[in-house]
This record gives structure tokens, sequence and C-alpha cells, in this order.
């Protein structure tokens, strides 16, 4: 499986008329994450895994279907005994698959150590990297906030040869355990940058691209701009096939919180690589946050007046209950504006964006709870709200998957608004909200980061 970068494919220059930039191999892909002419990887062409899941049953692990599937990313880089040892090291946790009723079921991903749906992709590319670098040292660096810097740093905290950088934006810090930071001897780099998480996605990319820096220190990112991180996630879409296929009898569909829109490119992806599925469906906020590009056709012009026209829209945000959800400037943008142009048909045909205001979410979480006794992430419910407006349509026979990305008790408060009762604290999710501090902080430029990694080395 070969990537290019998104600027190429958005220019419509094909891989061999362009020697600057030839297409690169999945490992390359994971360990220099951005190409050097800007953009994002993307796959230039998909496997056909339908020989590999379309057999798989319902007793099929998580674990078994990434084993199974990932040495065919790698063109003979990963044989099927490393691909096992990956699956192994980064999932003794899997999503739960609740069917609900003939219409719908809900794919939890908060199954995993920090308990939100990064904790997969993140685990498998912390593995990956472990098992590609073979004791040799690099590092990874991540725009973080929330629970996400936690969830990178648990992740990462035992792997062989790897230090680890966090940039968190001017807000608190939590979940991190100092003794796992490099003054303790531990090899994490938590920094606080004096701006927003914009400015810290853009140092992430500003310090892959000064490749100087980068190659000294062997430098990749752990956010989803890194396709180590990104086509996991498309695991868990083969996953509820599998355990689906023998249950349903319309057609399928998935219902997914779209922010970064990471998830609806990893199921687009699912698609390419051969799973049925007849709809996706893009549940937004009322901030509709690129629905309209989606819809009208003009995200696939990402390099004229799209992006303007979208930033501009986008500048000020009504306040939500899932403000996770309200991205300024998505990252997988490009990604998404790329699918659109090289399959414009399935775009059109086959994503759904739909938007959910904050009243239709807390009465998704009271219906989820009433009707099924099953308490309800935030994002969960704008997905849930956004497949019952689809579902209201006429002649509607699918079924829905709906994803709930969080567990519902980081969210206990609009939990109990919704319910009248709290959902129950995991004691392994308790340390997260411990506030911790950095080691260093910064202005929001490339001199400081790389100053203080410097110091840190």
């Amino acid at each position: 499986m070969y990537f290019v970068s998104t600027t190429q494919a958005l220019n419509g220059q094909p891989p061999e008329e362009n020697h600057s930039s030839p297409a690169v191999s999945f490992k390359e892909a994971v360990l220099h994450c951005l190409p050097r002419e800007g953009g994002l990887y993307i796959p230039e062409s998909a496997p056909d895994l339908r020989p590999f899941f379309l057999h798989m049953g319902e007793e099929t692990t998580f674990s078994e279907l990434a084993a199974a599937v990932t040495p065919l990313f790698f063109e003979g880089e990963l044989n099927p005994l490393a691909a096992s040892r990956v699956a192994e090291r980064a999932f003794d946790f899997e999503p739960e698959l609740l069917r609900l009723d003939e219409t719908y079921s809900i794919l939890s991903l908060y199954n995993g150590p920090t308990g939100v749906f990064k904790d997969f992709g993140i685990s498998f590319l912390a593995a990956l990297l472990e098992e590609l670098l073979n004791g040799e040292n690099a590092m990874v660096i991540a725009a973080a906030r929330g629970h996400t810097g936690a969830a990178i740093a648990r992740a990462f905290q035992n792997r062989q040869g790897i230090t680890t950088v966090l940039l968190y934006p001017d807000e608190p810090i939590y979940g991190l355990d100092s003794g796992s930071y490099v003054p303790q001897g531990g090899r994490l780099i938590p920094i606080r940058v004096k701006g927003s998480p914009d400015d810290c996605q853009k140092l992430v990319s500003a310090l892959i691209q000064d490749r100087t820096f980068a190659e000294r220190y062997r430098i990749t990112a752990a956010n989803a701009i890194n396709v180590g991180r990104l086509l996991p996630q498309s695991f868990y879409f083969l996953y509820s096939f599998v355990k689906l296929k023998k249950h349903i009898t319309g057609e399928l569909m998935f219902s997914i919180p779209s922010g970064n829109f990471g998830n609806l490119i990893a199921a687009l992806y699912a698609w390419k690589f051969g799973m049925p599925v007849n709809g996706l469906i893009a549940a937004m906020t009322a901030n509709n946050s690129f629905g309209e590009f989606i819809k009208d056709g003009t995200i696939a012009d990402y390099h004229g007046e799209f992006l303007k026209a979208a930033v501009n829209k986008n500048a000020a945000f009504a306040s939500a209950v899932t403000p996770v959800l309200d991205i300024h400037y998505p990252s997988n943008c490009e990604r998404l504006a790329s699918f659109y142009k090289s399959a414009p048909a399935v775009m059109r045909n086959m994503v759904f964006p739909e938007t959910v205001d904050d009243a239709s979410t807390l009465r998704a979480m009271k219906t989820v709870w009433d009707k099924y006794g099953i308490h309800l992430d935030p994002h969960g419910a704008v997905a849930f709200a956004a497949a019952e407006q689809i579902a209201a349509g006429a002649d509607f026979y699918d079924h829905v998957v709906v994803l709930s990305t969080a567990h519902p008790a980081n969210y206990s408060d609009l939990a109990f608004k919704a319910s009248g009762k709290r959902p129950d604290l995991p004691e392994h999710l308790a340390s997260l909200d411990n506030r911790a501090e950095p080691i260093a902080e910064i202005e929001p430029d490339l001199e400081g980061l790389e100053s203080a990694i410097a110091s840190c080395s």
C-alpha cells in the first residue's frame, strides 16, 4: 500500500509525473508523517480486505481482525508475525457493539485506558512504531488537550526508545503522571504553549517540516495527521460489520460524530477496503462545521475560495454542549477534499451531513437512557439524534450503527441533566482528573519549541 500527498492529489498530478514527491510506503508515511511539499498523506490505492473480514465471524476479536488486515498495508514490510505482535501489544481492549433494536446499534469506543475513541488509533501507532524502530530512538510529538494528552502519554509510556512531546494550549493540563517526565527518568515532555489549540497544531507541522531538526531526533507525529494513527480507526468499522452481518436484513449505515472528521474519513477508507456500507452520517452540531461544503461539493475546491469561505464562516462558534466537535479548521479537511475529488459520486450519495442542536443532543441522551437503559456521551448523542433525523424519512429500512466516542462518566453533569442519574466512573478513569504541570512554557514559535526539546534531550 502506497501513499501520496493531498497536495499532489488535489493538483491532479499523477505520482509518476511528480519526481519531487513519489509515492511512499506505509512505513515511510508513518515514520515521516508529513510530505515535503505539504499536505497530508492519503492512500494512493486501497487493498481489497474482503477475503479477510468477509469470512470472519462474531467470535473474531478486535486484535485478531487488526492482525489479519495490517500486513496488507505494508506490502511485505511487516510480516504476519510482526503484525500479530503489534495487535497484541496495542489492544488488550476492544470496542463493544450493542444491538438496541432492528434500527439501531451503538458502537462503544471508550473501553481503552483513557475512555476515548482515540485510544484505538494511538495504541496501534505506539505499538507499530515500537515494532518498526526495533529498539532505535525516536520522538513523537502531538498537539493535546483534554484527555488526548493522557491517552498519548499512556500509550507511549513503556514503548522502548520513544520520547513523547505533548503541546498543550494555554489551559489546564490533566491526567499526566509527573513520574513519567524526562527529569524524573521517564520519556514524557509536556509543554504549555501560550496560545490556542490551532497554534499547537501549527507548531507540530512546523517542527516536522524542519527536516534538519526532525531527522536529528527522528520526529514523527502522534496526532491523526499520521496515517499510522488514522488508518486503524477503519478497523472498528470493519469490526462492526463482522459482528452485524448475520443479524441485519436492511442496509448498513454509520452515524459518526464529526469535528476533525477523522472517523468519517476512516469510514470512507473502510468502504474503499471493501466494507459493504450504504451511508455515512456526518453528525455535527448546529454550528454546521463544513457540512455545506460536503453537500454542495465545494470542499473539492480546496485550493480555491473554499478555504477562505470556510474560515470566515467558522470564525465564531455559538456555545454548544459538545465543544470538541466545533473545530474551526478540521485537520482532515484536505483528506476529505481529495476523497471528494477522486470519488464525487460516493461523497454526494453516501455521505449525509446532518446538524443537531443542543436541545436535540440532550433529548437523545434522555431517549437512549429511558428506552434502553444506556448512558450515552454527548458526542454519541449528536450521532444518535442525527440518525433519528435521517430515519424519520420515508422508506427507511437501514440499520444504523451510532458511534459513542467517549465514556459518559466524563460528562457526568450532562448525563445527570438528561437522565437524572450519573454514570459510574471506572476506577482507571478517575486519575484523568488529576491536574498536572508542564515541564516548560513557550511562546507559539518554532525556535522556542526546539529549544525546549533540546534542553530536555
